[in-house]
């Protein structure tokens, strides 16, 4: 994959139209950048995962939410300067919820002029008959969901399926399965669906969720609320969403330290049998790079690594 799609984040004709940003004012300027940070971050997600191809039709997962209202926005710049040719087709799945607004959606993607598809399936009915009063819909509402809309993509012959997720969702996907799963698992940029026939990819996989929300406010997009689940205040994902935001208010920075760590794995450490031979391990008298250095991500107080040497000397 060419490096064009990260190196210019802006193609050259919204480049000069955004010449005289350094006279505008300080909020011009911020958008510019988001603007570039956006394209760059997801340009860059593309290329190194390889996620779109020659010839490809990319079915776009349009939810009227934030994220997925952004995911084409973006998606839709990053085509107009490519260095591949693809085709991008909007869908979006309307479960029938009562007061959904079917009427913004066609309206929008009309202006936008790009391809769309609207299904229309009575899923909420289903949900709301299957799932006690205040419990969790998400589980079955997202299955009913992949299946309808891996069936569209069989119909329109999609070869990749985009969806809307972002960095601070993989990572509340990782904690939801480390908490409540007992895995270390989390959600990943690109995979092949569970019956084997579809490639599903999450672009935004670089992107912070309060960058997206920025974006959405700057571009006024029109997005509909979800009646369905919306209103579920005790979701597991929520509980977790809301620790990792107290943390990065405590210790900012931390939310990118956690997703730079879901990129360097290191088996050895860990506990699965399965991923490191740890019965056949033998001292070989050769250094290892990863070795045994528990503490050297640590503070280790002077004064303690000084009675260390003390206790050494002292045997």
């Amino acid at each position: 994959m060419s490096a064009v799609w990260i190196e210019n984040e802006i193609a050259p004709e919204a480049r000069q139209a955004d010449a005289p940003a350094a006279k505008q004012p300080k909020i011009g300027r911020e958008i510019h950048k988001l603007e570039k940070r956006l394209c760059h971050q997801v340009g860059k997600a593309i290329m190194d995962f390889n996620m779109i191809e020659e010839g490809d039709r990319v079915m776009v997962c349009v939810s009227g939410g934030k994220d997925s209202f952004g995911l084409l926005d973006i998606l839709l710049k990053l085509q107009a300067r490519a260095p591949i040719n693809f085709e991008l087709i909007a869908v979006n799945l309307d479960q029938k919820q009562p007061g959904f607004p079917d009427h913004i959606l066609p309206g929008y993607l009309k202006q936008l002029g790009v391809p769309f598809h609207i299904e229309t399936q009575d899923t909420y009915s289903i949900v709301k008959k299957v799932i006690a009063e205040g419990k969790t819909m998400c589980s079955l509402c997202s299955r009913l969901r992949r299946g309808i809309l891996y069936r569209v993509a069989d119909e329109l012959k999609i070869t990749k399926i985009a969806l809307g997720h972002h960095r601070d969702d993989m990572l509340q996907t990782f904690f939801l399965n480390m908490f409540f799963g007992g895995k270390l698992k989390g959600m990943p940029p690109k995979l092949v669906s569970d019956d084997g026939g579809h490639i599903v990819i999450r672009p935004l996989a670089n992107v912070a969720e309060k960058d997206l929300a920025r974006w959405a406010a700057h571009r006024q997009f029109p997005i509909i609320p979800c009646s369905l689940c919306g209103s579920q205040e005790n979701l597991q994902r929520k509980q977790i969403g809301n620790m990792l935001r107290d943390w990065e208010k405590q210790y900012p920075g931390r939310i990118e330290s956690m997703f730079t760590a879901l990129q360097n794995v290191v088996p050895s450490h860990l506990m699965d049998a399965q991923h490191h031979n740890f019965k056949d391990i033998k001292a070989t008298g050769v250094p290892c790079a990863d070795g045994d250095k528990v503490f050297d991500a640590e503070e280790f107080p002077l004064a303690a690594f000084r009675s260390l040497q003390v206790l050494s000397v002292q045997r």
